[in-house]
């Protein structure tokens, strides 16, 4: 379960948003909803179930009871929804909204009314999206594309320095410096040294520990005994806005560059002139530190899983970047629009394990969801993203199978609308979907450019969960390649390239 309840949310000190009801309040017919045969007192559906993965544990229920169900525990009863029709119906942007629950609302002690966890009545949500949308326009991305390459270089030097002492890279650490050094340098001028470090900076270990902590809040029943748990999360909270303050300190004392820190502390609203207080300045560098590189990390790291699993697929898309970059050192920012094939490929692993891997949506009013049923005003299910991106009734009888040409234009015109959603959903969808498509596409044809990826062959993939999905313990080995040269074949793994499976149906694919 990745979302909180009224309960859960209360004790990590948030308001709860005008109008909230919990499940059982606001679905007057619920036992209509399928739910798991047996139960346990207290445990509710949760026997058997893995504490540390909820969202996987969801995904297996809801492939045996449906588009919609529900599934109880400590006492709460949540709704959950796959369904490509069920989730279409709640993209209706009159009749749903946002959600703000479960772990998104236990990160609210760390970003506050962020754009991300901002209950939609808060002003500061509208007020922060106006400010900062111009800086995600096409002429700020241009802007950010030399910082993007810098620190890609930052990362080819690595693992340059990895290949020469035969070492096998850690794909998800190493996006996750990547990721986590483009967006301090692109939004906030500032350098964390990721590369340059034996161990994840603190401020890495800090969000990691919020995150995991924020999902263990979902997955116990007396919150209040983790006493321990409570310390080192606050000690974590304090840690993250020191090192904001510290940063946005810095930058009042010098010129700025006109960067996304610059728009949050000089730029007012251009109607209301409105501008971002102190405080909300640091919920919003949190949020975009944090979310800002973190779902990007795990695409990158589920993409080059799969592109080492797929040797076909890897020499089509190098094929790809040889014939748009050519002879090109450094590809410019148009360039990389041009890689379609490339994209199809992030797009594709996004499909399979989109990072961010649930929303929740609440009814504005009374409704009936699917014209099946019945919502009162409040009421909210969470969207299974991985689950929509395999229904077969919009991806077919293969959806299991990783395969970019799903992607082909032709293919997505076939398909019915709202059947993709990796970055959210209507007004309140992710504001920088284009800065990490444009960042990952680039990182992608980039490694392909420089190495062949190779996997070993014993990996079976596995997905840590800490509100987003990251694969465990995925390390890949490399060879260098000289550009145009020919590509030979890597090894098959051990569950085969052809047929990648979902992990939460006990396969390594």
């Amino acid at each position: 379960m990745a979302e909180t309840t009224a309960g859960a949310a209360a004790e990590t000190g948030a308001d709860l948003p005008r109008g909230f009801r919990s499940a059982e309040q606001g679905w007057p017919e619920l036992h209509r909803i399928p739910r798991p045969p047996y139960r346990l007192p207290l445990l509710g559906d949760l026997l058997g179930a893995s504490g540390s993965a909820p969202l996987q544990n969801a995904v297996r229920r809801g492939r045996q009871l449906g588009p919609v169900f529900r599934l109880a525990a400590f006492g709460r009863e949540f709704v959950f929804v796959w369904g490509a029709g069920v989730v279409a119906d709640m993209a209706d942007e009159s009749r749903f909204a946002k959600h703000v629950g479960l772990g998104v609302a236990n990160l609210r002690p760390v970003a506050g009314d962020g754009l991300f966890t901002a209950y939609n009545h808060e002003p500061n949500w509208q007020l922060a999206h106006d400010v900062l949308a111009p800086g995600f326009s096409r002429e700020a991305m241009a802007a950010y594309h030399p910082m993007m390459l810098d620190v890609a270089g930052r990362l080819t030097d690595h693992w340059d320095r990895e290949l020469a002492a035969g070492r096998a890279v850690d794909v998800p650490g190493d996006m996750t410096k990547l990721t986590l050094e483009t967006m301090a340098r692109t939004g906030f001028g500032h350098d964390f040294d990721s590369f340059e470090r034996a161990r994840p900076h603190p401020f890495v270990t800090a969000m990691v520990g919020a995150l995991s902590y924020a999902q263990r809040l979902n997955t116990v029943p007396f919150p209040r005994l983790m006493r321990r748990a409570a310390r080192r999360n606050e000690a974590d909270i304090a840690f993250l806005n020191h090192t904001v303050d510290e940063l946005v300190r810095a930058r009042r004392a010098s010129s700025g560059d006109g960067d996304l820190l610059d728009r949050m502390l000089h730029t007012a609203h251009p109607e209301t002139g409105e501008r971002l207080s102190d405080r909300n300045v640091r919920r919003q560098v949190i949020t975009f530190l944090v979310a800002g590189h973190e779902t990007t990390s795990g695409a990158l790291s589920f993409a080059l899983h799969y592109l080492s699993r797929h040797p076909e697929i890897a020499a089509r898309a190098r094929a790809e970047v040889d014939a748009v970059w050519g002879d090109t050192a450094v590809p410019g920012y148009e360039q990389v629009a041009k890689l379609r094939y490339v994209r199809r490929v992030l797009d594709e692993a996004l499909r399979l394990w989109p990072t961010a891997p649930a929303f929740a949506r609440e009814a504005r009013c009374d409704t009936v969801l699917d014209g099946v049923h019945p919502m009162r005003r409040g009421a909210w299910a969470l969207i299974l993203t991985p689950m929509l991106h395999r229904d077969p009734a919009a991806w077919g009888p293969d959806a299991e199978r990783f395969d970019p040409d799903r992607f082909d234009p032709k293919a997505v015109r076939s398909r019915p609308p709202h059947v993709f959603k990796p970055f959210g959903t209507g007004a309140r969808a992710c504001i920088g979907r284009q800065f990490a498509l444009h960042e990952a596409t680039l990182v992608l044809g980039l490694l392909l450019r420089r190495y062949l990826l190779v996997p070993d062959p014993g990996y079976r993939l596995r997905v840590t969960e800490r509100l987003t999905l990251m694969p465990d313990g995925l390390r890949l080995r490399l060879e260098r390649r000289a550009a145009g040269a020919p590509v030979p074949p890597v090894p098959d793994a051990q569950d085969g390239p052809s047929a990648p499976r979902c992990p939460v149906r006990g396969a390594g694919d």
